[in-house]
């Protein structure tokens, strides 16, 4: 077993480190530290440079990108690969600030002018992208303009974090892209915000500034009026902005585009299709519920997100009844993101030095730098061309005797041998001696004495164009300007952003609400309950209007309509619309939409159609409005006849009111709240019964009626009105329109007769009688199509809403009509076209 040596006793001890203590200041040193951490932070990492409005690693990633060959011509790429070359060669940081860096510069809704091309889910205003494993990027065209001829010495390279490689320090920069695409950071101490500008514009501006050295802030804000944000919007209020351009500083606020439309028959709604800068539609339907349950914002009823890829943005907000549109614009305005406001603050660095810049100084800072890029490029070619013409003088020279050349550098022993014959013999440079010898024999056969005079001319021509420039300061300016207005047209687009000068006015407001005297919240947003009409026209289409003092002795005549029903009501009042098959449906008059009466009659066109805002079935119609305060009159087809009081429940919204035996329908109902009103009825078979309306005992509403009308075999009710006592009694006041024709009528064709003439004439009768006859039969004529006891002037309307006056001296001795056709030929194009004849009117 192997002894362990012993310990030496007289071993030496072990060495003590000598001490090396240094007394520092705390406060010294931590002031130095974050000094040189601000220092860091502000120029490596958050401020821009103001001469390509690149950070960092915003210029690492497109010059890694660049370098890679990412190119619009080339396919994408992961974006993981981007990330890992930049992160390894040039960004020594995180991969999340890189990716995050790069997908900034990807997103169309934060930049105006996007760098990057990204392929997969770079996220929206309301998610994040997908994780850089999942997505793909390449360079956009535009891109491709900032890091163009880096290979020319236009900028400095600098080294990289490990002195291997190298980086440029600025990119070139074709564009304004500070300006163009603007920046946000925060920094140590400070922080920057601009906002985005129209390429075509901030283009306009620079140019100007190179040909006017001398420009003031006004003659550039002649072409750059303000700023262009990806997302639209409206910019209310421009004298913020004219703050930020002069000082750096300055704020203006951004309302979404907005506009009011009729979204559904019974509802309004603001559409919403462009949001403020950086807001997303989730974000404002948050605000908005959070402020509805809060009771701040009323009128509300729903809001639905139909954004999508094909049709983009389009939020729609839907009011309840009764609500101002414009005053809860104003409420959403001051509630929700709708109206946001942006902050410009003007940082970037200049020279390595964090300055706040007007838009003045911004232009003046880029052209500048670009002036500097092309004569550094000039400069660049120049010399190229210069080093290719020399070259190409000694290929001249030797090409003469090529064969001499040949057996020079076979003789010699070396290659410093016959550099130096060369150089001797035929009086040439040491560079052109070095391209001779370095030629491949193969070489030799494509050159020829003309191609190389060819190509000595044309570097001439180029040396002698560079120079110029090179020699003339407003030659190298015109150069730039050139490729500045080449860049706008290219990738320039028009404006999106509308700029408002100031603010719209608000929406008045009640002097009871701007006193404090409407307690409930929202109350002044309401539609006041103004006193209006409710229309029915004979195509189908239905109305409020906005007041009723223009329209006090309406006409039945709209343009190209007819009013079918009018009832006197009020803006927040309710009616009943009565249908077909003895249904009446409680109808809020401000769910209508509301029409303008001009010179005593109402456009119809932007009213609702029946079939939209009611919902009927396969063969029920509308026959008209009614009040629900009054007493109205039914008759039916098969000559029933009801007078119904207005007892209708109060928490339903429809009810019957007639019931009908099987295949009766309802054809016709009115106002009938006098007993000395006339109810009367015409029928197929040319027959008119009128008699009192006090013969017919008002009824509930659960009741069948009573016989109205003794039909015939093959006979019906094909009119019924209602008219006032007074006007039977006044000659010419009431006036009784038929219209005849014949089952045997092509269809198309104009045959049959009309008649008018006066209600008095016909006796009254008792009810449930036969009544008298109303227009006599001619020859092919075996029944009437329409017939109606009407107010004066009464008024032809065919289904298509085009009416005509029907005149009134139309009646014959025996009783029969005149040929349709040489009377309202322009209403139809058959008799089974006219649709209906207007009713009374009953205010």
């Amino acid at each position: 077993m192997a002894r362990r040596p012993s310990r030496s006793s007289d071993s030496a001890p072990p060495v003590t480190p000598e001490e090396n203590i240094i007394d520092i200041d705390v406060s010294a040193e931590m002031e130095t530290s974050f000094l040189e951490y601000a220092y860091s932070v502000i120029y490596s990492r958050a401020l821009p440079d103001a001469r390509d409005g690149l950070k960092p690693v915003q210029r690492r990633i497109l010059y890694m990108m660049s370098q890679m060959g990412l190119t619009p011509q080339k396919g994408h790429v992961k974006s993981a690969r981007v990330v890992g070359e930049v992160m390894g060669k040039l960004h020594p940081h995180g991969d999340a600030a890189i990716y995050d860096a790069l997908v900034r510069m990807a997103q169309s809704f934060a930049l105006r002018l996007p760098l990057v091309d990204g392929h997969g889910n770079f996220g929206s205003l309301d998610d994040g992208p997908a994780a850089p494993r999942y997505t793909e990027a390449r360079m956009t065209a535009a891109a491709t303009a900032m890091t163009a001829d880096l290979d020319e010495d236009v900028v400095d390279f600098e080294p990289n974090y490990d002195n291997q490689l190298t980086q440029p320090g600025v990119l070139p920069s074709a564009f304004p892209n500070l300006l163009v695409n603007g920046a946000s950071g925060i920094a140590v101490g400070m922080a920057t915000n601009m906002a985005p500008h129209n390429l075509r514009e901030v283009v306009a501006g620079a140019r100007h500034l190179i040909h006017n050295p001398e420009a003031s802030l006004e003659d550039i804000m002649a072409h750059i009026p303000g700023p262009d944000l990806p997302s639209g919007g409206r910019i209310v209020g421009l004298d913020g902005i004219r703050d930020a351009y002069r000082t750096g500083r300055g704020s203006f606020k951004i309302r979404a585009k907005t506009a009011i439309e009729q979204v559904s028959p019974r509802r309004t709604g603001i559409v919403v299709t462009e949001l403020p800068y950086m807001v997303g539609p989730e974000k404002v339907i948050a605000k908005i519920k959070e402020a509805a349950q809060a009771k701040k914002l009323t009128g509300i009823a729903d809001v639905l997100d139909l954004t999508d890829r094909k049709h983009g943005l389009r939020m729609i907000i839907e009011l309840k009844a009764g609500f101002n549109p414009q005053a809860v614009l104003a409420q959403l305005y001051k509630l929700t993101p709708l109206e946001d406001s942006f902050g410009i603050n003007n940082v970037a660095l200049v020279d390595g030095q964090p300055r706040t810049l007007g838009l003045l100084e911004m232009l003046q800072v880029y052209v500048d730098h670009r002036i500097t890029v092309v004569r550094r490029r000039t400069a660049h070619r120049l010399g190229k061309r210069r080093d290719r013409l020399h070259l190409v003088e000694g290929l001249l020279i030797a090409i003469l005797d090529i064969d001499q050349v040949i057996q020079i550098i076979r003789a010699a022993e070396d290659t410093g041998a016959a550099r130096q014959r060369l150089m001797t013999i035929f009086d040439l440079t040491q560079p052109q001696a070095e391209h001779i010898l370095e030629l491949r024999l193969r070489q030799l056969t494509r050159y020829s004495t003309l191609e190389l005079e060819q190509e000595k001319q044309r570097l001439e021509e180029e040396i002698a164009e560079l120079a110029a420039i090179l020699d003339s300061e407003s030659r190298l300016r015109e150069v730039v300007a050139d490729e500045l207005a080449d860049v706008a047209e290219k990738y320039g687009d028009d404006r999106r952003t509308q700029l408002v000068e100031s603010e719209a006015a608000e929406p008045i407001v009640p002097a009871a609400a701007a006193a404090g005297k409407i307690d409930d919240a929202g109350s002044h947003l309401q539609i006041p309950d103004s006193p209006c009409w409710a229309v029915l026209s004979t195509s189908g289409q239905l109305a409020r209007t906005t007041d009723r003092s223009s329209l006090v002795h309406p006409t039945r005549r709209t343009r190209h309509d007819a009013l079918r029903s009018l009832v006197a009501t009020t803006a927040r009042g309710e009616i009943g619309a009565v249908t077909s098959l003895g249904r009446m449906l409680r109808i809020p008059v401000v769910d209508l939409p509301p029409l303008e009466i001009a010179g005593g009659k109402i456009n119809l066109n932007q009213g609702a159609k029946v079939k939209d805002f009611l919902t009927l079935g396969t063969r029920e119609e509308l026959i008209g409005f009614v009040p629900l305060d009054r007493v109205i009159a039914l008759a039916t087809a098969e000559g029933r006849i009801k007078r119904v009081n207005p007892e209708y429940p109060l928490n339903r919204d429809e009810w019957e009111v007639i019931a009908l035996k099987d295949k009766d329908t309802v054809i016709g109902v009115d106002v009938a709240a006098g007993d000395d009103d006339q109810l009367v009825f015409v029928s197929r078979a040319a027959q008119l019964l009128r008699y009192d309306a006090s013969l017919v005992r008002p009824q509930g509403r659960a009741g069948a009626g009573v016989a109205g009308m003794k039909l015939g075999e093959d006979d019906a009710v094909i009119g019924f009105s209602v008219i006032p006592a007074g006007a039977l009694h006044e000659e010419g006041a009431a006036v009784v329109v038929t219209i005849a024709a014949g089952d045997g009528t092509l269809e198309g064709l104009e045959s049959g007769s009309i008649k008018v003439s006066d209600l008095s004439e016909f006796p009254a009768k008792g009810r449930a009688t036969g009544g008298v006859r109303a227009q006599r039969l001619l020859r092919g004529e075996d029944h009437l199509t329409l017939g109606a006891a009407v107010l004066a002037s009464p008024l032809a309307a065919a289904k298509n809403g085009s009416a005509r006056t029907v005149p009134a001296e139309m009646a014959r001795r025996d009783a029969s009509g005149v040929p349709l056709e040489q009377q309202i030929d322009a209403v139809a194009s058959s008799p089974e076209a006219i649709a209906r004849f207007a009713s009374s009117v009953s205010a």
